[in-house]
């Protein structure tokens, strides 16, 4: 015990502090508001919330504690891993209440959700295929790119056909969009890339997307789609309503009208951002969007200071990771986008996203924690 105790004590003095009290801060923030939503802090939700916080941590720890580049030099085999948990959905795979994918395993309460766990996966791998093709080949090669994209579009295509999770597609989407950005690919490529899914759009509107899922796309600009408001729409209305009710102050923690009633659908999920801004007002929804603005901004504050590519680009693909949950996210509780069934990073609940958000991030504390000599340093 006394060793274990000394080896705690020098990792807390190595450790990225600032980014670990800052997940701690979002974290705890999050179970108080599911506390609210689920009946208090002895409900089955907030346990597991807590105890799904409790492994994060030691998640933070235990990828803090490996050099990246045991994780980078494995990205092959975590690719090929990745696909395999993705390809357990077709005979596995079920669905969440009425949302119509099949992004999860289910094992009794516990519910394991294979595109969110591999997203850490998806992300060394990707910044991995990068380096070396750069490194062969040129940052603006066509097979830089298309290797690359091929990482991309076999796991985005595999969540889209199979799981039907375009919440998370986007995610892989945007992620992959900043990693080719913060590496400094010419904009010619992006130009490129936005002809070709220009092109591709009417072959996935009329093939690829189900009706419902065009009806949750077009919702939030074409109230047509739901003239009544009670269809599908009515979940964006009530998360609205919940908003405005909270003001500038709110009314009172445990004391929301609509969020103790449960008015609001799936809202210790999908919309705790709408707990927040009734039973806290205004002043609760900043201090929601600064908390995760602090981590995202230190993630790319530690990606700046790593002096080598493969730390620089897995801190902006990770920071890229939490902004994009965040702005759909908040974005579906205000009725700005397309409610795609996304968590709000370390506030909402969900064992896969809490263990994922943790994880990434004890991988940028551990690049923190390992920078490299001058002579690492990146050049793009």
């Amino acid at each position: 015990m006394k060793r274990f105790f000394l080896w705690l004590g020098r990792y807390l003095k190595q450790t990225d502090k600032v980014l670990l009290i800052l997940c701690l801060l979002a974290s705890t923030y999050g179970i108080v508001l599911i506390a609210s939503v689920t009946g208090g802090f002895s409900s089955s939700s907030t346990i597991i919330q807590i105890v799904a916080t409790v492994l994060g941590v030691g998640l933070f720890i235990l990828f803090s504690s490996f050099d990246t580049d045991t994780l980078t030099d494995n990205a092959r085999l975590l690719f090929i891993l990745s696909v395999l948990f993705l390809l357990t959905l077709i005979p596995f795979g079920e669905g969440y209440d009425d949302t119509g994918n099949r992004a999860w395993l289910r094992f009794g309460r516990i519910g394991i959700q294979p595109a969110e766990l591999i997203k850490v996966t998806y992300a060394i791998t990707l910044a991995k295929v990068f380096v070396s093709a750069r490194e062969k080949h040129g940052i603006n090669s066509p097979l830089t790119i298309l290797k690359t994209a091929a990482v991309f579009g076999v796991l985005f295509v595999l969540i889209v056909v199979i799981s039907s999770d375009l919440g998370s597609a986007l995610i892989y989407l945007f992620m992959f969009i900043v990693l080719l950005f913060a590496a400094g690919v010419s904009l010619w490529w992006f130009a490129a890339g936005a002809g070709a899914l220009v092109a591709i759009a009417p072959l996935l509107w009329n093939f690829v997307l189900r009706p419902d899922q065009k009806d949750r796309i077009m919702a939030p600009y074409f109230p047509s789609v739901d003239t009544s408001g009670l269809g599908i729409l009515w979940q964006t209305n009530q998360s609205k309503a919940a908003i405005a009710n909270g003001g500038f102050i709110g009314q009172g923690l445990f004391h929301g009208t609509m969020t103790q009633s449960g008015s609001v659908p799936q809202q210790y999920t999908d919309f705790i951002f709408t707990a927040a801004a009734e039973e806290l007002g205004f002043i609760g929804c900043i201090a929601v969007a600064v908390i995760l603005l602090l981590i995202i901004a230190r993630c790319v504050y530690v990606g700046i200071k790593s002096n080598y590519s493969m730390g620089y680009l897995l801190c902006f693909v990770f920071g890229a990771m939490l902004l994009s949950q965040m702005l759909i996210n908040i974005g579906m509780c205000l009725g700005l986008t397309p409610v795609v069934g996304l968590t709000l990073p370390f506030f909402s609940y969900g064992g896969s996203s809490v263990i994922t958000s943790y994880a990434a991030m004890g991988i940028v504390a551990g690049i923190k924690m390992r920078p490299k000599p001058e002579s690492f340093r990146y050049s793009y």
